[in-house]
């Protein structure tokens, strides 16, 4: 079946909602910058895996989560490196190396795109999935002719589902597979079947479960040597690569405990989710898992109550139906859980067929409720309060950290400061790991009676100044030691009791405005 003709105009208001769309979207992605990790923070390194990471990202600001568990993103990341496998640290800083290795094509195209680069590819690979989505968007905004709110709802079910938004948030390859998926089938329904298995034989090499969308790809007579052809063409790529995979690091887990009987998963599933939403504290993560499984539930369904088997995406569809009856418990546990991403192709194919048979619109509701937990991902950035000031330029980059002695931030206008009750630390981190540099720290000073204040680095006086009720600005040039190091303000004079309220806090300094730049030389 092909898609309907694009219409001649799009209702403006329709127009509107899609754009409101990516902007939000782009909003979520933007709150995970920063100005020297960049979007590193996608990769969801966390500090319980510091110490074992390739020694090409403990040289690059990559930035580290404080008890998180981690996830896979950075194993693929890290992948990136060295699509080649050849890098020999893999083994111990990738988790289950011989299965991440099978998804090489998101870490192969950062390589690429970074050309070779580690600190291009740190900041390429998770960008991936942004332009990914975006890719998508356009597409889909074609494909599936958005001129309506039926279209409208199937194109914000897919770009926002929890399985999408998951991927993009962990910079994963779900995504990307999916969006090489859709090329395929869009060449299909063009005609162009040779590039449609080429490119689905693609997509299998970001995630190898992309081979079950080659039921779309195949024609009546469905037993015919052109079918044969079109299988094996689809699935050589992965086969040979998995074989040097095999030859490059031995034998991998097959991964055959993601599976388990035929709807064991999805039932015990169902009982966890329900569980959940009395036993879990954080209401809103266990309802939106409620209603994100409801959501495949109902995808899946629709595929079960109409059959449509002359049609390639409701052939898709059903693939990825039988894979879901399949998965175990390590695919489906977790709020969302992974199962989201993998069903990714499912999701895709119910709202491109559930909006060209126009099934009734509480098909598209109900099987999009995923959504909610999509963008519930999205609530929490990892950016705490004790970050000060942060510079980068070029290679050379550090951030300033609040230490101890010092009470919580305030501010006012334009105005941000902390008080201290006689020393107040300030942690530094700056890169290269390998060579000092020197920063300029811009800051003002204020106290609640003349005072003398001392900055000091590692125990060694660099600036010390006269602190009065009125701000002094200063500007201070401190050479900086590579990796980490610790500067201190304080003073010898008592400090003081800001009211006479039984809860006064006893104050001696404050710092305001504080920022740093790299000093020239």
């Amino acid at each position: 079946m092909s898609p309907p003709e694009s219409p001649a105009r799009t209702p403006w208001a329709i127009r509107a909602a899609g754009l409101v769309a990516v902007a939000a979207f782009l909003f979520l992605v933007a709150r995970f910058w920063h100005p020297v990790f960049g979007f590193t923070a996608l990769i969801q390194l966390d500090a319980s895996n510091d110490e074992i990471k390739l020694t090409a990202f403990r040289e690059l600001p990559v930035y580290v989560h404080r008890d998180t568990g981690g996830y896979d993103g950075l194993y693929y990341a890290q992948l990136a490196l060295d699509p080649t496998l050849r890098n020999p640290q893999f083994p111990a800083a990738i988790d289950n190396f011989a299965y991440r290795a099978r998804r090489i094509l998101p870490p192969a195209l950062a390589w690429v795109l970074g050309a070779g680069r580690p600190e291009w590819i740190a900041q390429i690979y998770p960008l991936l999935n942004v332009a990914a989505w975006l890719a998508l968007a356009a597409w889909l905004w074609r494909f599936l002719t958005v001129d309506s709110m039926r279209g409208w709802l199937a194109w914000f079910g897919v770009l926002f589902s929890a399985g999408a938004l998951a991927s993009v948030r962990l910079a994963l390859t779900d995504l990307i597979a999916l969006a090489v998926l859709a090329g395929s089938l869009w060449a299909a329904e063009r005609g162009h079947k040779k590039s449609a298995v080429g490119i689905c034989a693609a997509a299998a090499l970001a995630r190898e479960t992309s081979v079950l969308a080659l039921a779309g790809l195949v024609e009546l007579p469905w037993f015919s040597w052109k079918n044969v052809f079109r299988a094996l063409a689809g699935l050589v790529p992965l086969a040979a690569w998995l074989a040097y995979v095999r030859w490059r690091i031995g034998p991998a887990d097959a991964g055959w405990g993601n599976f388990m009987f035929p709807g064991a998963g999805l039932v015990e599933k169902w009982r966890a989710a329900l569980a959940a939403t009395s036993t879990v504290n954080d209401k809103l993560i266990a309802w939106t898992t409620v209603l994100a499984t409801l959501g495949l539930t109902v995808q899946a369904a629709f595929f079960v109550v109409r059959p449509r088997l002359d049609d390639r995406w409701w052939r898709v569809g059903a693939a990825y139906v039988g894979l879901m009856l399949f998965l175990g418990t390590a695919v489906w546990e977790d709020f969302p859980g992974a199962a989201m991403r993998v069903l990714l192709p499912l999701t895709l194919a119910f709202n491109v067929l559930a909006c060209r048979v126009r099934a009734p619109l509480v098909w598209l509701v109900v099987g999009n409720l995923g959504v909610f937990a999509g963008l519930l991902a999205w609530r929490d950035t990892p950016f705490d309060g004790t970050e000060l000031a942060a510079t980068r330029t070029g290679p050379v980059a550090a951030i300033v950290q609040t230490g101890e002695g010092w009470f919580p931030a305030e501010q006012h206008g334009r105005h941000r400061w902390q008080w201290s009750g006689a020393r107040g630390t300030l942690h530094f981190e700056t890169w290269p790991r390998s060579q000092s540099a020197r920063f300029q720290l811009n800051f003002a000073l204020r106290s609640l009676n003349p005072r003398t204040v001392v900055l000091r680095q590692d125990g060694r006086e660099v600036w010390r100044g006269e602190v009065g009720e009125k701000l002094s600005p200063q500007s201070v040039v401190v050479p900086i030691a590579p990796g980490h190091a610790t500067l201190e303000f304080s003073t010898a004079a008592p400090s003081v009791r800001e009211s006479p309220a039984a809860d006064a806090r006893s104050l001696a300094f404050a710092l305001y405005d504080f920022s740093l730049s790299v000093a020239e030389k």
